[in-house]
């Protein structure tokens, strides 16, 4: 099918039609440069990190592509979790490996077992906690990526509790706030 023919299917008439239509084409003609660049990342690989005390290894975060994706592995120990807190940026998706995770997201809660999964999108409360005996482990996705600038902060802390007032103050910066 031609051009002309497609674009009057579509409802498009006349000259007035054609003007966007031919911009488009030549738009997507046009090749799409993109900074990011294949990556592979072996099981023990990635970045290491120690945020709030717990192990996290950044496998893919913005600068790897091109700032649409972030995703780590938590590994917490048992008792260990997120308070309830809200997104402004990012939606999450949270893959449970190993253990189990309470996971609540809008008011609703639920047990994750190795190989469940939950979306938390932005603007909904949500929090999670290692429940059971055992070490839980966690691949995390955030999508668009920026909170991983935000875990590097986090991971700075002094050993030991953690000062929640400056923790909500780095998260803050990231779009988050504990509710």
């Amino acid at each position: 099918m031609d051009r002309k023919t497609f674009l009057a299917r579509l409802g498009g008439t006349g000259a007035v039609a054609l003007l966007p239509a031919n911009a488009l084409m030549a738009a997507l003609e046009k090749p799409v440069e993109k900074k990011a660049k294949e990556k592979i990342v072996p099981a023990d690989g990635g970045i290491e990190l120690r945020v709030l005390g717990n192990p996290q290894t950044h496998k893919v975060v913005g600068v790897d592509t091109d700032n649409q994706i972030f995703e780590w592995i938590d590994n917490a120990e048992p008792g260990f979790g997120i308070p309830p807190h809200i997104h402004t940026r990012e939606d999450e998706i949270f893959r449970v490996l190993k253990g189990k995770v309470e996971i609540m997201v809008d008011n609703k809660s639920t047990v994750l077992e190795a190989g469940d999964m939950a979306y938390a999108p932005k603007n909904l409360v949500h929090s999670w906690t290692v429940v059971g005996n055992e070490k839980a482990q966690m691949w995390v996705s955030a999508f668009p990526s920026g909170m991983e600038h935000m875990f590097h902060e986090l991971s700075q802390l002094p050993e030991g509790k953690p000062d929640f007032e400056k923790v909500a103050s780095i998260c803050t910066r990231y779009g988050i706030t504990f509710v």
